[in-house]
């Protein structure tokens, strides 16, 4: 077990740093049209899936920062939950600022809610198809929510685990936000 972890965070440890050399040009090689080809990530635990979940803030910045309008990939249940939850308490919040601001009544304008639903709505898209990509399926499955039945198996892929190998949209999330000075990457 602790031989495991210490082979894992070698190969983690050896993937950054060929990042991170590909990302500052130092690939040892004359040519100048070379493209990285990033490994397949290795499962983390013996199911397949990521050993630790996305962080709060992680989950957040890969969202609305690295994917604002990513509709390729997928994404794992911590990253979309927890930006599910960030996205809630925040039109809670402008809920409550509208209140505030422009009174309590049914028919009084609803300014900041509706910015705030404007700006998150296509990241929002983005991180459910990748969702749904996550589970094996695609992105045109959210249009079966238009039925309200349709509502029922979204939210069973919503919770269910991801597929435990590579599939049609990508590699198996790997939970991880690489950090190059300010520079936040999905890696």
């Amino acid at each position: 077990m602790l031989l495991d972890t210490m082979d894992s965070e070698k190969d983690t440890e050896r993937r950054a740093e060929e990042y991170r050399k590909w990302k500052e040009g130092e690939t040892g090689s004359s040519k100048q049209n070379q493209t990285y080809i990033e490994p397949k990530p290795q499962p983390r635990s013996s199911s397949g899936r990521p050993e630790h979940v996305m962080s709060f803030a992680d989950a957040i910045t890969n969202v609305l920062f690295n994917n604002y309008m990513g509709f390729k990939g997928r994404a794992s249940r911590s990253e979309y939950w927890f930006y599910t939850l960030f996205a809630f308490i925040l039109s809670f919040l402008t809920g409550i600022v509208d209140g505030v601001v422009f009174g309590w009544e049914f028919d009084d304008p609803m300014w900041f809610s509706d910015i705030l639903s404007l700006a998150l709505f296509l990241p929002s898209l983005a991180v459910w198809i990748r969702r749904l990509h996550d589970v094996g399926k695609s992105g045109w499955w959210t249009l079966i929510g238009i039925t309200i039945i349709g509502l029922i198996p979204l939210f069973i892929w919503s919770v269910s685990e991801g597929d435990d190998h590579p599939n049609d949209y990508g590699a198996v999330p790997t939970n991880t936000l690489e950090r190059d000075m300010n520079d936040y990457t999905n890696y």
